[in-house]
């Protein structure tokens, strides 16, 4: 077996990974920045080909001795994107990302054309929220209406590196799941949602084929070329980077819980079957692997932290500082880190609240404190809800930026009552992405083992990250999430205006 190559196409930037899977180490690691436009309207949008380039970027960036030993990639992609494709494929438009809330309007409109917000769970599994796939169609069309006229093909951010990596347009289960049209139960696409999206369309033409998990295809010479890899690569399937993450955490069987802390926050829980709320408190996916990942999202979680740590001229690496400067409850300070609108809670619209303030807490550190607790006491908020629908967890597997944090590791410990591990590799959608290659090309060989059996095998904890609740600073933490509570019922009706 040669080396595996994980790309993981975020929101910020884009990152390469390199494993040796007989040493099991990290051989490589690259990364590019990458911009984002925003607008008041809550449009965010980036460029494709800027993810191209930064793609070319990272593999320059890597020694070709070891790109000339990679054997397979997989890509791990930013959720919920919209890429459209004419039938040359070429891109009609900038891709509209996750963290987009201008299509909030139209999510509303097409569960109201599905029947309401029960039916379209009952259609899907998961009602049409804010930033998912499917309400961009209809924006397209408002708004840009000669793409959509040459519309051919939806892909999301990782489908389109896929289809620059291979030649070839196709989707899988995990991502297909966050577009909103989905069925997740049959892992097929909703006929009725798609024709509440547009029903003067057949939009089901214009979705590529969904590959199975454990699928591979040839690299295209061009991409081959353009990267400097051997033309020999093989291309996994991938998915979307909460998917690869759970493969990179080892979230791969029931009972485990990870989380992620980046741009956005996110919770998951691989699970054999379903998990569906009629309610849809949290988002009803499909895992990458085959199974289900029942999944809690926030919109604002890093991008949080780093505003403020902007805001006041220092960088987020002293961060630390601040915290052990202040204590739990941020002096009574409470922020609502509703920056880009919100998921969970479902408020597209919302917006940050900042309250509490006093000649105390009027200090760069309380409201950076304030930033890191607002922002896990969202995720404690989705957490809530799998608890309630039954859901039992002994420990969190923390990855994603935030997981470099000793104080955000340990103040998530304490928010949680659980005790908090991190893998070796930080970065587990780009390590986990070059695991499912690394199974994939496995399986192509006739090696049956399932996936559970190559993470238990490469996914590892670093001891020294691990933290462990105390007691102590767990009730002054349930104190101040119960304020944030009241905060948070108390602006919900004014950000649902």
């Amino acid at each position: 077996m040669g080396l595996v190559a994980g790309v993981d196409a975020g929101t910020q930037s884009l990152k390469v990974l390199v494993y040796d899977p007989e040493a099991r180490a990290v051989v490589a690691r690259t990364s590019a920045a990458l911009e984002m436009s925003s607008a008041a309207d809550g449009s965010r949008e980036q460029v494709p080909a800027d993810w191209v380039a930064a793609l070319r970027t990272c593999f320059d960036g890597i020694d070709p001795s070891l790109r000339s030993r990679i054997a397979g990639l997989a890509v791990s992609g930013q959720q919920h994107g919209f890429v459209p494709l004419d039938a040359a494929g070429d891109v009609l438009a900038p891709a509209k990302l996750w963290c987009d809330t201008s299509t909030s309007a139209e999510c509303t409109r097409i569960m109201d054309a599905a029947g309401g917000i029960d039916r379209t769970i009952a259609l899907a599994g998961n009602p049409i929220l804010a930033g998912y796939t499917a309400s961009k169609l209809p924006w397209t069309k408002t708004h840009r209406p000669a793409a959509y006229a040459r519309l051919a093909t939806i892909l999301l951010p990782h489908d389109y590196l896929n289809f620059v990596l291979t030649g070839q347009r196709f989707c899988e289960h995990g991502d297909a799941s966050g577009t909103g049209w989905l069925d997740v139960r049959t892992r097929t696409w909703s006929q009725a949602l798609l024709r509440a999206t547009d029903p003067d369309r057949d939009l089901a033409a214009c979705l590529p084929p969904i590959a199975p998990p454990d699928a591979l295809f040839d690299i295209d010479p061009a991409a081959a070329s353009m990267l400097g890899l051997p033309v020999t690569v093989k291309v996994a399937v991938g998915g979307g980077d909460n998917m690869m993450a759970a493969i990179g955490t080892g979230c791969v069987t029931e009972g485990r819980l990870a989380m992620s802390l980046g741009t956005s926050g996110t919770l998951f829980a691989y699970s054999d079957s379903p998990v569906i709320d009629p309610d849809g408190a949290w988002a009803a996916f499909c895992s990458s692997t085959g199974g289900w990942l029942p999944l809690i999202c926030t919109m604002n979680c890093t991008v949080a932290t780093e505003q403020v740590a902007s805001t006041f001229g220092f960088s987020t690496r002293d961060g630390d500082a601040h915290l052990d400067a202040t204590s739990p409850g941020a002096g009574g300070l409470v922020m609502l880190p509703f920056l880009n609108g919100e998921r969970t809670p479902d408020l597209p619209l919302g917006k940050g609240v900042l309250a509490g303030l006093d000649t105390h807490n009027f200090t760069p550190a309380h409201i950076y404190r304030a930033a890191m607790e607002g922002a896990t006491y969202s995720l404690k908020f989705g957490y809530d809800a799998f608890r309630r629908a039954g859901m039992q967890f002994d420990r969190i597997v923390l990855t994603g930026g935030g997981s470099n944090s000793a104080a955000w590791r340990q103040l998530v410990a304490d928010v949680f009552g659980l005790p908090v591990d991190v893998p070796v590799q930080a970065e587990g959608a780009a390590f986990g992405a070059a695991l499912q290659a690394l199974w994939a090309i496995g399986r192509s060989q006739g090696d049956a083992a399932p996936i559970s059996e190559v993470t238990a095998q490469h996914v590892r904890v670093d001891p020294t990250l691990s933290a462990r609740p105390d007691s102590g600073r767990s009730a002054a933490y349930a104190s101040a999430y119960s304020r944030f509570l009241r905060h948070l019922e108390a602006v919900t009706p004014l950000q649902r205006g």
